[in-house]
């Protein structure tokens, strides 16, 4: 079913939600599902469409495209090459063959190398160039590293309006065209910025808002989830997440085999919030790891809690200690919690993994089997060891 919709007087949102998908590059859940944006521009002489949409959805965007009853793209901009953005590129090509790609050098490779564009339909715009639809005036602004390092912007100068790609979006199926409700928009959007967007914190992420900043922007249309007509509200999300400022927030991911480890979670955690700290714990084998690394954007620390298992870290603990590890949280502080049998490298090996964190370490508690008096003692010790470096670290904000 076709569903083109205006954005604004010939600026058109022809898109597809995708209502059912739950898993994103084989490894980010989905809970809301997601869109797959593209976007249609009439100008008084020339047409042109920012992006186009999952392979998965060609139909639906060719479906939209001729509701808005055109009779020739002249351009079609790609933002950024990753698939879900640019799947449907061929397809449009074959529709509208005198159609002309416009992207930056390294999308250009990157369109040729994943989907075999020939070369003579891409044509290389430059940082700032602009092209001209007759009314309507394309500028197009390169933002490497949020998050490819092929992205750039695409901005309509009389419109006002900011196309900006994966970057500020949301993964959230909805029929809302703009955001109808911040409290609705925030989750997604902070699950999408710590999955996707946080590893590029410093200095991309933080140097990409200062672009935006210094634009005349009256809508941000990204190409996942729903507009935003207020750009602020978005923004100034960003410029907290992608700070330094850190909250007086704890975060705990867990695994326990025999009791031992999660009986030492359980015993930190009161101790914590008995401090006035702020705790959220994840039993690994629950959770979903979209959760926890929204949760690490604030946390001003880590404190793993895994017991040990042939000389080792449990498996289970590994692979989220390894993504965090990836994203790069602003997080300051990590410590460990868990227990072991005989012996190994609990200790070693998790500080091992967590290398790519600009982090203090503060003293682990490690138990020799079951948690005994002196253990929860130095428990205690650790939640005041959290406790002063939390202080000292939002004070300095």
């Amino acid at each position: 079913m076709a569903l083109a919709r205006e954005i604004i007087k010939d600026v058109y949102s022809v898109g597809a939600i995708d209502w059912n998908r739950r898993l994103f590059d084989a490894l980010i859940l989905l809970p809301d599902g997601t869109s797959y944006n593209s976007y249609l521009v009439k100008g008084s002489e020339k047409v042109a469409l920012i992006d186009t949409v999952d392979s998965t959805m060609s139909e639906v965007l060719i479906e939209n495209i001729k509701e808005v009853n055109i009779d020739q793209i002249d351009y079609i901009i790609v933002n950024h090459a990753e698939q879900d953005h640019s799947g449907t590129l061929p397809r449009i090509l074959e529709l509208f063959p005198d159609a002309k790609v416009l992207t930056n050098p390294k999308c250009k490779d990157l369109l040729i190398n994943l989907l075999f564009i020939p070369d003579d339909k891409i044509e290389v715009v430059e940082d700032g160039e602009e092209v001209s639809l007759g009314n309507k005036t394309l500028k197009f602004i390169y933002a490497p590293w949020v998050h490819w390092p092929d992205t750039m912007f695409t901005y309509i100068v009389e419109d006002k309006i900011l196309f900006t790609c994966d970057f500020l979006g949301s993964h959230l199926a909805t029929s809302d065209l703009f955001i109808e409700d911040n409290i609705r928009i925030y989750e997604p959007a902070k699950r999408y910025y710590a999955e996707i967007m946080m590893p590029f914190r410093v200095p991309h992420v933080q140097r990409n808002l200062k672009k935006i900043r210094d634009l005349d922007v009256n809508i941000i249309a990204a190409s996942h989830g729903p507009i935003y007509n207020d750009p602020s509200f978005i923004l100034d999300l960003y410029d907290d997440w992608a700070s330094n400022n850190v909250e007086n927030e704890v975060i705990i991911p867990y695994i326990s085999m025999h009791g031992s480890t999660e009986e030492m979670v359980r015993y930190l955690t009161d101790e914590l919030i008995k401090r006035g700290i702020f705790v959220k714990v994840f039993d690994l084998t629950k959770t979903d790891l979209g959760d926890l690394a929204m949760a690490a954007v604030d946390a001003a620390t880590i404190v793993v809690g895994a017991p040990m298992m042939l000389a080792n870290p449990h498996p289970n603990v590994i692979g989220p200690i390894v993504l965090l590890n990836a994203l790069r949280p602003k997080t300051r502080f990590v410590s460990l919690i868990g227990s072991y049998g005989w012996g190994g490298r609990l200790v070693e090996s998790v500080k091992e993994l967590l290398s790519n964190m600009n982090v203090e370490f503060i003293e682990p508690v490690v138990a020799k089997g079951y948690p005994k008096e002196e253990d929860f003692r130095r428990l205690d010790k650790l939640a005041d060891d959290i406790l002063k470096k939390h202080k000292e670290a939002l004070k300095r904000h």
